[in-house]
């Protein structure tokens, strides 16, 4: 199949061919309280030799988030505590400058609802915005998209940071989440954003089977004409898949679980996976490519 141009993101001088096989999504948490990697990576230097060694992975993009966005329910508590402005900023910022200048190949990705944070960002270095509330928080974000000619990703969710619950319930999973990226995509281009990027959003506000069940029904996001981005890395959906007793798989035990998940959502078209676990994920992509394409040979 020839590349689609809508699967030609541009960012800001780079470009990303997503049409020419999945692409790595390298996690940049700043953060003391991400579920997996929290507190690891606080420090610049840290963050630095972190984004240095998924770059050369494989990871064509880095996502630095600087606020946890764990939701509220039984696996998670409470939740994460909404993050001040200023103290989100205080933390991304010298990062993305940091890792701007020491891996220039690489597009960077911020992880923020917040229009302040997302400018400073740009002005930083970073070329995309990850945006998890789907333009919710702030709408304002599609504008400052547009006119930085930044992709721009859109998340399902519902609630906000602060009080984002981990279960919902849905009369239809996939058709409530195709609506409202629709919506979003639609919101983001009505302001000039060249390349929207969606992602249904495992794991916020859906429970375990809505969950499978959106992997499984992926490529009804195609009529989008949207690449896709999936972000199921260490959650507990592949947690409770994989569990021995009542209780998930704890989370240092959960990248096989995450492979095969990942794996099906290539299969029915992800574009982007965003992952934790950079150099198992591309090799696992490289493994599946070479067996798709023994099927397709004009590809090879």
């Amino acid at each position: 199949m020839a590349n689609s141009r809508h699967l030609i993101i541009s960012c800001r001088g780079q470009r990303i061919d997503c049409g020419a096989g999945p692409v790595v999504m390298g996690i940049l948490n700043v953060t003391p309280d991400s579920f997996y990697d929290g507190g690891r990576y606080m420090k610049v230097a840290d963050a630095v030799r972190r984004a240095r060694a998924m770059a050369m992975a494989g990871a064509q993009i880095i996502d630095i988030g600087g606020a946890s966005s764990r939701p509220a329910g039984r696996i998670y508590g409470k939740g994460a505590e909404l993050l001040t402005e200023e103290e989100e900023a205080r933390r991304v910022l010298p990062v993305v400058r940091a890792v701007a200048d020491a891996v220039p190949q690489v597009v960077l990705s911020i992880d923020t609802y917040r229009l302040p944070v997302a400018e400073a960002a740009l002005d930083a270095g970073a070329h995309m915005l990850n945006d998890i509330t789907g333009l919710r928080a702030a709408p304002g974000l599609a504008a400052l998209a547009g006119a930085a000619e930044a992709p721009l990703v859109v998340m399902h969710a519902i609630g906000l940071p602060g009080s984002m619950p981990h279960e919902h319930a849905y009369a239809c999973v996939e058709e409530t989440v195709y609506r409202f990226l629709d919506g979003a995509v639609e919101q983001a281009r009505a302001t000039g954003v060249r390349d929207v990027i969606v992602d249904p959003g495992f794991g916020f506000g859906k429970s375990f089977h809505d969950n499978l069940r959106l992997l499984n029904r992926l490529n009804h996001l195609a009529p989008l004409n949207c690449p896709v981005m999936v972000g199921i890395s260490r959650k507990s959906t592949i947690g409770a898949a994989i569990a021995t007793g009542d209780e998930p798989a704890p989370v240092q035990d959960r990248l096989g679980g995450t492979l095969g998940a990942t794996a099906v959502a290539v299969l029915r078209g992800a574009h982007i996976v965003r992952t934790h676990d950079v150099k198992p994920t591309v090799d696992m992509l490289r493994v599946l490519d070479l067996i798709v394409r023994q099927d397709h040979p004009e590809h090879a």
